[in-house]
C-alpha cells in the first residue's frame, strides 16, 4: 500500500517539478517497483525502511548482474524518491541520506574463492628462503586482511603471534587489533625463526626486510603474488594484494561474520566501506534468503 500510494505522487513530482522525460520516469517507475516487491517479498514495511535494507537489494541487483550504469540509476531513484518522501515529512527520515554511490560498487575486483585462495596459499616452494618469505606474506595478507602497505612495513613488534593477533596500523596513523589464524601464525613463525633469523643485522625491525635496512617493496609483493597465481593455474591479471583483502573480507561475511566486527579488522572509518561485502557474493545473499525467508 505505500508504494501504491506514494509512488505516483513522486513520478508526478518528477513530471512535472523535474521535467523528466518519459522514458526516465518510466525506468524510475520500475526500478522503484522492483524495490517495492522486494519489501513485499521479504515483509518489510515499505514505511520503515532502514538503510541496510536499501544496501540488501542493491547487493541483490548486482549480484543478478546488473550494470554499474543501471544500479546507479536505480540508486539514484531510491534517493529521489524517499528524499522527496522525507521533505513532505511523510516519512520521518531519509533512509538513503549517506548512502554509498552504487558506481564505486563495480570497482570491486573478482573474489577469491576459498579454493583459489587455498592454491595460491600453496604455491609458493617452502623449501626455499624466497618461498617460505611468500609462504609468511601471502598467509598474512589473508589471514588477517591486510592492505599491501600494511604488510610491508610491518614491524616485529606488532606481532602478538603467541596470542593470535597483530596490532596494524592504518590510515591515519590509527592501530587495530586483527586476531590471526593459528595456521598462519605458524607459517609467519616458521619463516621468522628460519629466514629472518639468517639476517639480522640487515633485517631491522621489519618483518619483512627489503634492501639496504628498509621494509619490502610493495612492488615485490605484487610480483610475488602474481608469480603463485600463474604457477597456481589462476589468471595473474585476477589477484593482487587486495584481492586478498576483498577476499579476506567477503569469506568472513559469507560465514555470517558481525559486520562492525569485520569494520574494525579491516581499519575502516565508515561501516558504508565495509557494508560492500554484504552483495559481492551471491552465496551470502542466498544464505540470508534460505535462513529467513518463510517460503524458502
Amino acid at each position: 500500500m505505500f508504494f501504491q500510494r506514494h509512488l505516483p505522487l513522486f513520478l508526478d513530482y518528477l513530471s512535472a517539478e523535474k521535467g523528466l522525460a518519459a522514458n526516465t520516469l518510466e525506468a524510475y517507475r520500475r526500478d522503484l517497483e522492483g524495490f517495492g516487491n522486494f519489501l513485499a517479498s521479504s515483509r518489510t514495511d515499505a514505511s520503515r525502511v532502514t538503510r541496510g535494507d536499501i544496501v540488501a537489494f542493491l547487493g541483490v541487483r548486482r549480484a543478478d548482474g546488473m550494470s554499474p550504469r543501471t544500479l546507479a540509476r536505480v540508486t539514484s531513484a531510491l534517493r529521489g524518491l524517499y528524499g522527496f518522501l522525507s521533505a513532505e515529512k511523510m516519512l520521518e527520515a531519509d533512509p538513503t541520506a549517506d548512502l554509498t554511490n552504487a558506481r564505486r560498487w563495480a570497482m570491486l575486483p573478482k573474489i577469491l574463492s576459498p579454493e583459489d585462495v587455498t592454491r595460491l596459499l600453496d604455491a609458493p616452494d617452502v623449501a626455499t628462503p624466497r618461498g617460505l618469505r611468500n609462504r609468511a606474506l601471502f598467509e598474512l595478507l589473508y589471514a588477517c586482511g591486510l592492505r599491501v602497505s600494511e604488510l610491508a612495513t610491518l614491524p616485529v613488534e606488532a606481532l602478538r603471534l603467541p596470542e593470535g593477533f597483530l596490532v596494524v596500523r592504518g590510515k591515519g596513523a590509527k592501530e587495530r587489533v586483527v586476531p590471526i589464524a593459528d595456521s598462519s601464525a605458524r607459517w609467519v613463525t616458521r619463516y621468522l625463526e628460519t629466514v629472518r633469523a639468517g639476517k639480522p643485522g640487515a633485517a631491522g625491525r621489519w618483518v619483512f626486510p627489503g634492501a639496504r635496512g628498509k621494509p619490502i617493496t610493495r612492488q615485490t609483493i605484487f610480483l610475488a603474488l602474481k608469480a603463485a597465481a600463474r604457477k597456481a593455474g589462476l589468471p595473474a591479471a585476477a589477484v593482487s594484494p587486495h584481492v586478498l583483502r576483498h577476499a579476506f573480507a567477503t569469506h568472513l561475511v559469507d560465514n555470517d561474520a558481525d559486520l562492525r566486527a569485520v569494520q574494525m579488522m579491516l581499519g575502516h572509518a565508515d561501516i558504508a566501506s565495509t557494508e560492500i561485502y554484504t552483495h559481492v557474493s551471491r552465496s551470502h545473499v542466498r544464505k540470508v534468503y534460505d535462513r529467513t525467508h518463510p517460503r524458502a
